[in-house]
Parts: structure tokens; sequence; C-alpha cells
């Protein structure tokens, strides 16, 4: 299993995501930690490295959409400092109104407190639907 302290910061991300206070959420990472997203929407890049970076990535998310998550499944890793959590989230396009369901599996590599990697597997056609779209996106990514 990962170690308490994995465990915890993997839930305060979770948290602080879901009440949108994006810069204590970036607060949890490492300077030159790394943002992976196996499976990017179109536009959107497949890595985001070091903090500010995350920042900007992340810093129109409470203006976009409502999420709250499921409590997380945790598999074993060698690591302890290797968080593997499976789970969902409820939320909402605020933009449309339009209400989604997403499926997560998430890596989360941690090291002294913070978070040093982070591979998101998620399916990105869920929120493009919610937005309103493929023609939708063309906005939110234009002003990322």
């Amino acid at each position: 299993m990962p170690s308490k302290e994995a465990v915890e910061i993997f839930g305060r991300n979770m948290e602080l995501v879901s009440a949108g206070k994006i810069r204590e959420w970036v607060d949890l990472f490492t300077e030159d930690a790394v943002l992976e997203f196996p499976f990017p929407p179109p536009g959107f890049p497949p890595h985001i490295k070091g903090k500010e970076a995350l920042y900007e990535h992340m810093k129109n998310f409470p203006q976009l959409l409502e999420v709250t998550f499921s409590t997380p499944v945790y598999y074993d890793a060698a690591d302890p400092g290797l968080v593997i959590a499976d789970f969902t989230s409820e939320g909402r396009a605020l933009m449309t109104g339009n209400r989604f369901h997403q499926t997560y599996l998430s890596l989360v590599w941690t090291a002294n407190g913070k978070i040093t990697r982070y591979r998101d597997f998620w399916d990105p056609w869920v929120i493009i639907q919610a937005l309103g779209g493929p023609e939708a996106l063309a906005g939110p990514v234009e002003n990322h």
C-alpha cells in the first residue's frame, strides 16, 4: 500500500481541485513536477512541467467545471511513495450546465511531502461533450 503521507497528499489534491483552489493545489507539487495526460484532449499538451505551467494549465478550471470525487480505491505498489488510485467524479460544466460522470486511474509519485509526477488517465471526451462538443473547446484551448 502507499504510505499514509502519500495517501494524504493525494486526498488533499482531490479536495483542492474540487474546491477550485488551484494555487493551493499547485503548492502540492515540487518545482519541477510533471503532470502527464497519456490521452490528452485535442489541443492540449501530453505533459506539463513545473509549478507555473501547472497553474497556467489549471487556472480556469474553477470557471469551467464543478467536480466531486468519489473515495478512491488504492492499489499496492513496491514504492510506498507511489499512489495508484482508481476513482470517479460527478460534475457539471458551468458554461452549459451539462452533467458528467468521469472515471480515473491516477499514478502519483510523491517524495518529501510533495507530488513529483502525476500521470492521469481519464476520458477527455466526457469533458468535451459536457462543455458542448469539440467546437466549444476552441475558446478554453485558445485561452489555455
